[in-house]
C-alpha cells in the first residue's frame, strides 16, 4: 500500500540494546501519521517490541576479518539489492541513537523518484560527505556499493579506515554525480547545535533545543555523548586524555527524556 512506509535500523553486538531499538520504534510511530513497517536487522531479537519486523543481519561476502570491521556492515551491508525482501521499495534508515523531536512525515514525502537522500555532514559541511545518521533510498539501487566493498575490502579500509559514511558517499557521487541532501533545517547535531560551541562554556550552560530551528525533526548523536549520557550530563573521555575535559563536558539535559522513550 502506498501509505505504508518502511523504516529500518541495524543492531549488532552490545553497543545498543533492544530497549534502545524500542525507543526508536516509539519515536518513529509517535511522530508520523503514516502506517510504518519498522524493520530491525539484528542477530539478537530478544526484548524487541512485538510490532518490530526482525530481519537477519546483512552478510558481507568478503575476507573474514573484513566482514564485521568498523561500520561497513551498515554502510555497505545495508545496500544489498535484496535487503529484507524490500527490493523496489523506499526505506528510511535511522541510527539507533537519534532523538526525534518533530513530525517526520516530510522525510517520507520529500524524496523524488529513486534518488538517494542523506544529511549534510556536520563535520565537513560541503557537498561530498553525507552524515549517515539518517538516509533514504530505494532498495535495489545501491547494490554496487556492497559488491565493490566485498571485492575490495582492503583497498577501501586502507583509504577510508572507519569512515564508512565517506565510502558510502563517495560511491553515490561516483555513480550519480552528487549527493542529495535533506533540508538542513530538519536535522541538527547535539554536539554542534544543542551545546555551546565554545568548549569552556559547556561547564556552565546546559544544552537546549536550538531556538532558530522551528522545523527541527531529528537530533543526531554522532560520536559522544549518546542520549542516555547526555540526559545525565556525562561525556566519557578516553584514558590518558583528561585534558580534553576542558571542552568535552556537558551539563545534564533532562528534556531529552520528553522525546526519547
Amino acid at each position: 500500500m502506498k501509505n505504508i512506509k518502511n523504516v529500518i535500523c541495524i543492531k549488532w553486538g552490545t553497543v545498543y540494546s533492544s530497549e534502545d531499538v524500542n525507543k526508536l520504534y516509539g519515536m518513529v510511530t509517535r511522530n508520523s501519521t503514516y502506517k510504518v513497517n519498522f524493520y530491525c536487522f539484528t542477530e539478537d531479537n530478544k526484548g524487541l517490541n512485538e510490532n518490530i519486523i526482525v530481519k537477519p543481519l546483512p552478510v558481507l561476502n568478503t575476507i573474514e576479518e573484513y566482514q564485521t570491521i568498523h561500520a561497513y556492515r551498515k554502510e555497505a551491508g545495508l545496500c544489498d539489492d535484496n535487503l529484507g525482501d524490500l527490493k523496489g521499495q523506499r526505506v528510511l534508515f535511522f541510527d539507533i541513537d537519534v532523538v526525534i523531536v518533530g513530525n517526520i512525515d516530510s522525510l517520507f514525502d520529500y524524496p523524488e523518484d529513486d534518488k538517494f537522500y542523506i544529511i549534510n555532514d556536520s563535520n565537513t559541511k560541503g557537498d561530498h560527505v553525507g552524515q549517515a545518521t539518517c538516509y533514504s533510498w530505494v532498495v535495489g539501487t545501491l547494490g554496487y556499493i556492497k559488491e565493490y566493498y566485498e571485492k575490495n575490502p582492503v583497498e577501501i579500509v586502507d583509504k577510508f579506515y572507519n569512515a564508512s559514511q565517506e565510502y558510502l558517499s563517495s560511491k553515490v557521487i561516483e555513480k550519480y554525480g552528487k549527493l542529495n541532501f535533506w533540508p538542513d533545517k530538519w536535522f541538527c547535531s547535539y554536539r554542534f547545535d544543542c551545546m555551546p560551541k565554545f568548549g569552556p562554556l559547556r561547564h556552565f550552560i546546559a544544552p537546549s533545543l536550538p531556538k532558530n530551528m522551528p522545523e527541527l525533526k531529528v537530533i543526531n548523536f554522532h560520536g559522544y555523548p549518546k542520549p542516555a549520557e547526555a540526559i545525565k550530563g556525562i561525556w566519557y573521555i578516553k584514558k590518558g586524555q583528561n585534558w580534553k575535559k576542558i571542552y568535552k563536558v556537558c551539563k545534564p539535559a533532562p528534556w531529552i527524556k520528553d522525546y526519547w522513550y
